[in-house]
């Protein structure tokens, strides 16, 4: 019997976000609704780029609150709600593990160099040892919260996924993810990841090759 965790790519974003904006933005965190619909629907760092609207956010914090994946704060003095991830506490993963997860979260399929590079100030990682001994944590717990995909033709590097939302269905999520208009905008965001990705690529063979 498979207990694996699904959300929906909403709820997915938004759980990415909370991890994010905890490590790089820590005096403002948790989260108002505000900011945290401006982390979700940023253009930076964020593959596919999604545009959450106000009732997409609620129905994913609705989602998350009820599994307990989160947490609504109402500071003292405030009228205005916070919001907080539980994963330190539902799936105790904090420090290496918690970055590798958010980072997945947030840009998809992702080999561990990438992972590395792309984690900033989120974590620091010592190399990527570190980055698999996360990963491989991640994927031995029961049940898993990351897999490691088949190698590609091509590709010098397995990727690794989250296993939150089946990774064949994140691809055809897109155009609903993006909400309100046809297709086109999710096919074009799709797109220049696709592109954004192999400009990297690229840009690293000519830098090992120098």
């Amino acid at each position: 019997m498979d207990d694996r965790l699904t959300l929906d790519p909403h709820a997915v974003r938004v759980l990415g976000a909370l991890i994010e904006k905890q490590a790089l933005t820590p005096d403002n965190y948790p989260l108002t609704l505000n900011a945290l619909q401006s982390a979700c629907n940023q253009l930076t760092s964020r593959e596919p780029v999604l545009n959450l609207s106000d009732s997409d956010l609620a129905a994913a914090l609705d989602s998350l609150l009820a599994q307990k994946l989160i947490a609504e704060r109402l500071p003292a003095g405030s009228r205005v709600a916070k919001y907080e991830h539980r994963l330190n506490y539902t799936w105790n993963i904090e420090g290496a593990r918690l970055a590798v997860l958010g980072l997945l979260l947030l840009r998809g399929a992702q080999t561990s160099a990438e992972l590395r590079s792309r984690a900033g100030r989120m974590y620091s990682f010592s190399g990527l040892e570190e980055v698999e001994t996360a990963l491989n944590a991640l994927a031995d717990k029961y049940p898993p919260l990351v897999e490691k995909l088949p190698r590609q033709p091509g590709e010098r590097e397995a990727r690794w996924v989250h296993t939150l939302l089946p990774y064949d269905a994140s691809l055809a999520a897109n155009p609903v993810a993006t909400g309100g208009n046809a297709g086109l905008e999710a096919r074009v965001a799709e797109l220049e990841a696709q592109l954004a990705q192999l400009l990297q690529r690229v840009a690293q063979l000519e830098q090992d090759q120098a």
